[in-house]
């Protein structure tokens, strides 16, 4: 049997229309190619996104095969796409604003996709929908998913070992079997098998099923699938270690399993799968061909074109003048000084409360120190912030009370509570390294809440919208975590020590922080002493994976 192929007959305003959108496209990609070379350095250094190298190649293969059919479509400019695009470039302004990766990628995305409506009309990205939206996999975004991922994992894990007959002794993601201690770090969590299995899963279903439904219900499998195989990975590799006396298992090898079993478990639901494939639909018969070969050209929709150019030089051209709005000297790192809080009868201790130091990276400034009022005692961690960047900002994924390998100290429990003016602050209970403490020693009672130009805060998007009107008013960017921390000594006795201790003092701290503030001539306001150092070391060093992608 012989397949027939028609003649690629091109409609004739694909010569006219083709080399403008061709140069819009690289205009777009020039402009904004600081954002996508940041796409491309997460690409590099995180081990979860590393698939996103091959979306862009599989992107473009996608339209290749389409090209018959593109071809006999007549592209002509759709003004109302316009509207959306402006959208999707209001949302890259905020998200420089307000430092936000997710944001400005996602933007960036987002104008190459709408790029193709707004030139080439919608019939020509109705045909090419799906390898538009295939690039939305390039973002590297979903990291914010992973502390929920790895408490899944730990809770199947405990679970199955327990059925098992194996006794279990769990505190959040740590937990103690009788041959050992087990965590549940970020490269348990299955994130990286969940982001590839989706890619994959969903670029399958394309492929081999024409069904709506069908596609919908491989897709939702390939996103459940990877999750299930992750939680019996973490069990299998428990259970080995134990069973082996702790000789298997329990070191990179234990990664190297897992990416074999998950290989295993992919191929199965692919073969699984292509029992239900669909035929492809059939090429485009002659009298379509006839017909493109007839049409008459249509002419360029210059206003169109005009004000696409000037949508696109505009965000650059607002940055330009918000950053005149901005404190022009270079940053400058603060020696914060400590609050007084003695009207209030709390009294600056030099005793610490604990060896224990939040994860905070490149702060401007930061402060640790202690508090007492008689036998009360109160830790304060303040990070502080300015002309914030995507290197130095206060809102990260790197951002955090205690790393998952942390030595001395682990996340047992989060909540929140609010003080007697129904202010919500974040509270975190975190235990000593030694998981077979005492029920009540070895604990602090952790309170956290952000301060954005003024403004108390407990929500991370807020923070960042604080942070991005208060650059766009010319007010700057200045912002600030507070951690307050107290031995949980007795039940309840953390928690009403800190109440009474932010109680008391939120409004002279509110104040405290105003003071610091940099003044419009580079200076530092009182409450602290600067010093050049626009780049502070460290805090404290990082999984290698976690790279402030999503925020």
């Amino acid at each position: 049997m012989t397949l027939t192929i028609p003649p690629l007959s091109i409609a004739p305003n694909w010569r006219r229309v083709l080399p403008v959108f061709v140069l819009l496209l690289l205009a777009v990609l020039l402009l904004y190619r600081e954002t996508g070379l940041a796409m491309v350095g997460i690409w590099e250094r995180s081990e979860t996104f590393a698939h996103a190298f091959v979306v862009p190649p599989i992107s473009l293969w996608l339209i290749w095969r389409q090209r018959a059919r593109l071809a006999l479509l007549s592209p002509q400019a759709a003004p109302i796409f316009l509207l959306p695009f402006a959208g999707v470039m209001m949302l890259w302004l905020v998200g420089q604003l307000a430092a936000v990766n997710a944001a400005t990628q996602f933007a960036l995305t987002g104008m190459l996709v709408l790029l193709v409506p707004v030139t080439l009309g919608w019939p020509v990205a109705r045909c090419i929908a799906f390898p538009l939206g295939f690039l939305f996999f390039a973002v590297p975004f979903g990291e914010f998913v992973m502390p929920q991922l790895m408490e899944w994992t730990a809770h199947f894990t405990v679970a199955a070992l327990r059925a098992s007959g194996i006794p279990v002794y769990q505190e959040g993601l740590q937990f103690i079997i009788p041959s050992g201690n087990w965590s549940v770090v970020e490269a348990c969590s299955g994130i990286r098998y969940l982001m590839a299995s989706m890619m994959v899963g969903t670029l399958f279903a394309y492929l081999n099923y024409r069904s709506i439904r069908r596609r919908w219900i491989f897709v939702g499998v390939s996103v459940a699938l990877p999750l299930v195989a992750n939680w019996l990975r973490a069990y299998m590799i428990v259970m080995l270690g134990h069973l082996s006396g702790n000789t298997l298992a329990t070191g990179a090898d234990h990664l190297i399993y897992g990416w074999v079993f998950f290989g295993i478990i992919m191929l199965v639901m692919f073969m699984i799968g292509a029992r239900w494939a669909e035929p492809d639909a059939p090429p485009p018969d002659a009298a379509a061909v006839a017909r493109a070969e007839h049409q008459p050209a249509a002419p360029l929709h210059l206003p169109v074109l005009v004000a696409l150019a000037l949508m696109l030089a505009t965000p650059a051209l607002w940055l330009q003048g918000l950053h005149g709005l901005d404190d022009q000297a270079p940053p400058t790192r603060a020696a914060l000084k400590a609050p007084d809080l003695a009207l209030q009868g709390w009294q600056q201790s030099d005793a610490p409360v604990a060896n224990f130091k939040p994860n905070f990276e490149l702060p401007r400034g930061d402060l640790q120190t202690g508090f007492s009022r008689g036998t009360a005692q109160v830790g304060l961690y303040v990070a502080y912030y300015h002309q914030q960047n995507f290197e130095s900002k206060l809102i990260s994924s790197n951002n955090m009370l205690v790393v998952s390998k942390d030595k001395d100290w682990a996340r047992v429990s989060g909540d929140v509570a609010r003080d007697d003016q129904q202010q919500t602050l974040r509270t975190t209970e975190l235990r000593g390294a030694a998981l077979g403490n005492d029920v009540e020693s070895g604990r602090l009672r952790v309170w956290q809440i952000y301060w954005v130009g003024g403004r108390w805060t407990s929500s991370d998007w807020r923070a960042k919208l604080y942070a991005a009107a208060g650059r766009l008013v010319g007010q700057g960017d200045a912002a600030a975590v507070l951690v307050m921390y107290a031995p949980k000594s007795a039940a309840g006795a953390g928690d009403a020590v800190l109440a009474s201790f932010w109680n008391n003092n939120r409004e002279k701290l509110g104040a405290w922080l105003g003071q610091i503030a940099p003044s419009r001539d580079g200076q530092s306001a009182p409450g602290s002493v600067s010093n050049s150092a626009a780049n502070p070391a460290k805090n404290s060093a990082t999984h290698p994976d976690r790279q402030g992608t999503s925020q």
